[in-house]
């Protein structure tokens, strides 16, 4: 059995660009005039999303799992935020 705590420790997100040039998809939301990294807790809640999510035409993303710190990590020093968002594309944490 999976160890929860473990598993809490994961994200899903969006990456686009090519080996050792991978960005998160990235959005702004207007009303809090705030950059964010829509991140999702199963691979379920992501593929739900994913035809909602606003994205750059042309341009592919992969789903991919990372770890919450390393995702905080990476966002703070990008002056981004990070949102978890559920299947419906409405952010329930932040």
């Amino acid at each position: 059995m999976e160890d929860k705590k473990a598993s809490e420790s994961w994200v899903y997100v969006f990456v686009n660009g090519s080996a050792g040039q991978e960005n998160f998809l990235g959005l702004y939301n207007k009303e809090k005039d705030v950059n964010f990294i829509p991140a999702f807790r199963t691979k379920e809640e992501a593929n739900d999303c994913y035809l909602d999510i606003p994205r750059e035409k042309g341009v592919k993303h992969e789903l991919q799992a990372v770890h919450i710190e390393e995702l905080y990590e990476i966002a703070v020093k990008n002056n981004f935020e990070v949102a978890i968002v559920d299947q419906d594309g409405k952010i329930v944490a932040d």
